[in-house]
């Protein structure tokens, strides 16, 4: 199965937490080939397919930011010191290409470190910290630096994404241009249907890794029924990954739906209905507080609004070797259109 080339095209455009305005402006324009599409003042982006029946107002929550890094200080040799925008293991960072936005348009850099050979046989042994670490773009001193970038620009890993065998692809930002690809598939297929009984709203919020920003306003705003947060969850076929912690969703399992204190239990039997009534396979999941999805801040927003979460088995999570099933990534946007399509008038969230 190859990539579409409008996940493609998420994957390779650089928008970290806060500058997402870049890839926000591809989905936007994908989408107004089927809904009316809206932006905000935040970043986020709506497009919503009008309903047939006065069915619920659906909304489904993609957060369409990565991480990146941002500039903090430019020394007076030329190298860029740096903090991670979202959360980064450093070690992965080291001997990274990256790629700067600045306001001149992108340039290319280098992450390095002290090389092995000059350091004591102690810190051989001590993982990097972000302190430890710096942005090269060959520049001959500071004022050159400077004339190129300046604090605040940020940075992400650059690189293509990679087909494997078995329907796999590797790519920095999976998490969660997935999530964004499915609100929009999700749409998509429900316009192509004809409509659902509701109006249906695909939502690509910003700023999810770094404070849950863009769904919050996103859904005061839109004011849903009911909402289904998607996004990318930890495969637990891989080594080191431990069940019991972790509940079972390996590659080719489906969507992983979350079952537990924070999200609506009406909203995630439906899901459950939904997925055997259309023989999608899935898989369950257990969250006993928080989700850590923007379903975190959906679910209480203005009077409370009935969210469920569901994810795409991913893994190497925050990293540019990011790995997904892509058959799981259809799964779930078929999964979340004939849930929307299941939802009439008739349907109460009450508990």
């Amino acid at each position: 199965m190859a990539t579409p080339e409008f996940l493609r095209t998420l994957l390779t455009t650089p928008g970290p937490s806060g500058y997402e305005t870049p890839v926000a402006k591809v989905w936007r324009e994908a989408a107004a080939a089927f809904a009316d599409v809206s932006a905000d003042t935040v970043g986020s982006s709506v497009a919503r397919v009008s309903g047939t029946a006065g069915g619920p107002l659906t909304a489904v929550i993609g957060h369409i930011d990565e991480i990146g890094v941002i500039v903090t200080h430019i020394d007076d040799d030329g190298f860029l010191r740096f903090e991670g925008v979202g959360g980064w293991d450093p070690i992965i960072l080291v001997g990274q290409r990256v790629t700067l936005s600045t306001k001149d348009g992108e340039i290319d850099g280098v992450i390095g470190k002290k090389p092995i050979h000059l350091m004591k046989p102690d810190d051989r042994k001590n993982v990097p910290e972000l302190k430890d670490l710096h942005i090269d773009i060959g520049a001959k001193d500071g004022d050159d630096a400077r004339a190129r970038v300046r604090v605040g620009d940020v940075a992400v890993i650059a690189g293509e994404p990679v087909e494997l065998p078995n329907d796999r692809v590797v790519s920095r930002a999976m998490d969660n241009r997935l999530g964004a690809f499915v609100a929009f598939e999700a749409a998509r297929l429900v316009a192509e249907a004809g409509g659902a009984p509701g109006d249906v709203a695909a939502v690509a919020a910003v700023q999810e890794e770094t404070n849950l920003v863009g769904s919050r306003t996103s859904v005061f705003s839109l004011q849903p029924d009911v909402a289904i947060v998607v996004d990318v969850t930890f495969a637990t076929d891989q080594p080191g990954v431990q069940l019991g912690e972790l509940s079972r969703q390996p590659f080719g399992s489906g969507p992983s739906i979350t079952r537990g204190s924070m999200v609506h239990p009406v909203v995630t039997e439906l899901l459950i209905e939904t997925a055997e009534a259309e023989s999608i396979p899935y898989t369950l999941s257990a969250a006993g507080r928080a989700t850590g999805t923007d379903a975190d801040a959906v679910h209480l927003t203005r009077g409370g609004i009935p969210t469920a979460v569901v994810s795409i088995p991913l893994r190497y999570m925050h990293s540019p070797v990011e790995m997904v099933q892509l058959g799981d990534v259809h799964a779930t946007a078929k999964l979340i259109a004939a849930f929307a399509q299941r939802v009439s008038a008739d349907t109460s969230f009450l508990r």
